[in-house]
Protein backbone atom coordinates (compact mmCIF):
# COMPACT_ATOMS: atom_id res chain seq x y z
CA UNK A 1 0.00 0.00 0.00
CA UNK A 2 1.30 3.53 -0.61
CA UNK A 3 0.01 6.93 1.03
CA UNK A 4 0.87 10.12 -0.23
CA UNK A 5 0.13 13.40 1.89
CA UNK A 6 -0.95 16.36 -0.08
CA UNK A 7 -2.51 20.23 1.29
CA UNK A 8 0.76 21.55 3.27
CA UNK A 9 1.86 25.18 3.35
CA UNK A 10 2.15 28.41 4.90
CA UNK A 11 -0.24 30.02 6.72
CA UNK A 12 -0.61 32.89 9.50
CA UNK A 13 -2.02 31.90 12.72
CA UNK A 14 -5.91 31.55 12.87
CA UNK A 15 -5.81 30.42 9.49
CA UNK A 16 -6.98 26.92 8.10
CA UNK A 17 -5.39 23.97 6.14
CA UNK A 18 -6.88 20.78 5.12
CA UNK A 19 -4.49 17.67 4.47
CA UNK A 20 -5.68 14.84 2.12
CA UNK A 21 -3.72 11.33 2.11
CA UNK A 22 -4.74 9.40 -0.55
CA UNK A 23 -4.46 5.84 -0.40
CA UNK A 24 -3.70 2.84 -3.41
CA UNK A 25 -2.88 -0.57 -3.53
CA UNK A 26 -5.71 -1.66 -1.21
CA UNK A 27 -8.84 -0.37 0.12
CA UNK A 28 -8.35 2.04 2.39
CA UNK A 29 -11.64 1.03 4.67
CA UNK A 30 -8.67 -1.86 5.27
CA UNK A 31 -6.88 0.22 7.58
CA UNK A 32 -7.60 2.20 10.65
CA UNK A 33 -5.71 5.43 9.63
CA UNK A 34 -4.28 8.22 11.66
CA UNK A 35 -1.97 11.81 11.04
CA UNK A 36 1.13 12.49 13.22
CA UNK A 37 3.42 14.97 13.17
CA UNK A 38 6.80 15.86 14.21
CA UNK A 39 7.72 19.21 14.66
CA UNK A 40 11.49 20.61 14.22
CA UNK A 41 14.12 18.34 17.81
CA UNK A 42 10.92 16.85 18.24
CA UNK A 43 9.64 12.89 18.05
CA UNK A 44 6.69 12.32 15.96
CA UNK A 45 3.65 12.36 17.65
CA UNK A 46 0.12 11.12 16.79
CA UNK A 47 -2.30 13.89 15.93
CA UNK A 48 -5.32 12.39 15.52
CA UNK A 49 -6.74 8.78 13.89
CA UNK A 50 -10.35 7.56 12.50
CA UNK A 51 -11.46 3.66 12.47
CA UNK A 52 -12.25 2.08 9.36
CA UNK A 53 -15.46 3.72 8.24
CA UNK A 54 -15.12 6.40 10.44
CA UNK A 55 -17.16 5.41 13.76
CA UNK A 56 -14.90 6.63 16.10
CA UNK A 57 -12.49 9.22 16.13
CA UNK A 58 -9.16 9.88 18.20
CA UNK A 59 -7.33 13.37 19.13
CA UNK A 60 -4.42 14.63 20.77
CA UNK A 61 -5.50 16.92 23.40
CA UNK A 62 -3.73 19.95 21.83
CA UNK A 63 -5.88 19.79 18.57
CA UNK A 64 -9.08 19.12 20.22
CA UNK A 65 -11.77 21.07 18.94
CA UNK A 66 -9.74 23.06 15.89
CA UNK A 67 -8.60 19.81 13.80
CA UNK A 68 -11.39 17.13 12.50
CA UNK A 69 -10.39 13.97 10.82
CA UNK A 70 -12.48 12.43 8.36
CA UNK A 71 -12.14 9.84 5.50
CA UNK A 72 -14.25 9.31 2.11
CA UNK A 73 -13.11 5.21 1.66
CA UNK A 74 -14.56 5.33 -1.92
CA UNK A 75 -11.94 7.84 -2.80
CA UNK A 76 -9.36 5.89 -0.80
CA UNK A 77 -8.41 9.05 1.39
CA UNK A 78 -8.51 10.33 4.80
CA UNK A 79 -8.33 14.30 5.55
CA UNK A 80 -7.58 16.50 8.02
CA UNK A 81 -9.19 19.92 8.60
CA UNK A 82 -7.33 22.42 10.47
CA UNK A 83 -8.69 24.93 12.11
CA UNK A 84 -7.34 28.53 14.18
CA UNK A 85 -3.87 26.96 13.16
CA UNK A 86 -1.45 28.08 15.65
CA UNK A 87 2.63 28.47 15.35
CA UNK A 88 2.94 25.35 17.69
CA UNK A 89 0.92 23.51 14.86
CA UNK A 90 4.35 23.67 12.47
CA UNK A 91 5.49 20.26 11.57
CA UNK A 92 5.76 17.94 9.08
CA UNK A 93 2.58 15.86 9.30
CA UNK A 94 2.50 11.70 8.45
CA UNK A 95 -0.35 10.08 7.07
CA UNK A 96 -0.37 6.30 8.33
CA UNK A 97 -2.27 3.13 7.93
CA UNK A 98 -2.43 0.05 10.48
CA UNK A 99 -3.92 -2.94 10.32
CA UNK A 100 -2.94 -5.54 12.54
CA UNK A 101 0.90 -5.92 12.53
CA UNK A 102 1.12 -4.33 9.08
CA UNK A 103 2.12 -0.66 9.44
CA UNK A 104 2.49 2.18 6.38
CA UNK A 105 3.70 5.59 6.44
CA UNK A 106 3.55 8.22 3.80
CA UNK A 107 6.30 10.74 3.24
CA UNK A 108 4.72 13.87 4.74
CA UNK A 109 3.59 17.42 4.04
CA UNK A 110 4.88 20.56 5.88
CA UNK A 111 2.97 22.97 7.50
CA UNK A 112 3.90 26.44 8.68
CA UNK A 113 2.42 28.29 11.18
CA UNK A 114 4.10 31.81 11.08
CA UNK A 115 3.25 35.36 11.45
Amino acid sequence: VQLEESGGGSVQPGGSLTLSCAVSGLPSSSFIMSWYRQAPGKQRALVASIANFGRSTNYADSVKGRFTIFRDNTKNTMYLQMNNLKPEDTAVYYCNAKVDLFDSWGQGTRVTVIS
